[in-house]
């Protein structure tokens, strides 16, 4: 049997890379490919697919936007997160928003492969480091511990963004807006987090490892 995959990603070469890959095996085929959340979302409505692979960042939509209303409209569809960000980033929050499993782009190339599988067969995939964070978290108790959790997807991004030394033009063009949209989304970041300036945000993601 073979797993048709559906790949969303915005770089041409990923999606090529990926497809090299796994054309490589016996039993998984790319058969289709998406630029955007959008239509990924409008491909896996319309089309047949043993699972879908799923950037985090895509041009239109947070990844985890689109992984929620592609659960929402193919709630049958196995998906896997697929993304440059450590997992510290955003795997609980992929996790906790119906994502089957998340890895990093730099991961081996039999390890994608051994997720898919995993993945297309209704199991979960949950790489050690992953493994460990769930862990620690289950042993947290203290609020302060997961108040970033409170943060929308793209406030959360503003923060992680922020802690790694972008500037505002810079946030910009990795989130693909405007930087008076970016402005707002720090607003409300600093906000709900109680945050009196941008030092203070940056010294809670540092201090909660939510970057490298």
């Amino acid at each position: 049997m073979i797993i048709k995959v559906l790949v969303a990603d915005d770089h041409a070469l990923i999606r090529k890379g990926l497809k090299q890959i796994l054309d490589d095996t016996s039993d998984i085929r790319v058969t289709g490919e998406a630029e955007t959340g959008m239509q990924a979302i409008t491909m896996a409505r319309d089309n047949k697919y043993d699972m879908a692979l799923l950037d985090i960042t895509l041009p239109d939509k947070h990844g985890i936007d689109v992984l929620r209303q592609l659960k929402l409209q193919c709630p049958g569809l196995p998906i896997l997160i697929l993304s440059m960000h450590p997992d510290e980033q955003y795997a609980m929050r992929s996790i906790r928003a119906g994502a089957a499993g998340y890895m990093n782009k730099q991961s081996a190339p039999s390890q994608l492969v051994t997720a898919i599988r995993q993945v297309a067969s209704g199991r979960k995939y949950i790489s050690s480091t992953l493994a460990e964070q769930l862990a620690n978290d289950l042993a947290k108790d203290s609020p302060q511990e997961v108040s970033h959790q409170i943060l929308s997807n793209r406030e959360y991004q503003t923060l992680c963004l922020m802690a790694s030394g972008k500037s505002l033009s810079e946030m910009a063009d990795i989130m693909s807006l405007s930087a008076k949209t970016v402005s707002v989304y720090r607003a409300r970041m600093l906000e709900k987090m109680g945050f009196k300036n941008n030092a203070a945000a940056v010294r809670y993601a540092l201090n909660h490892h939510l970057i490298e």
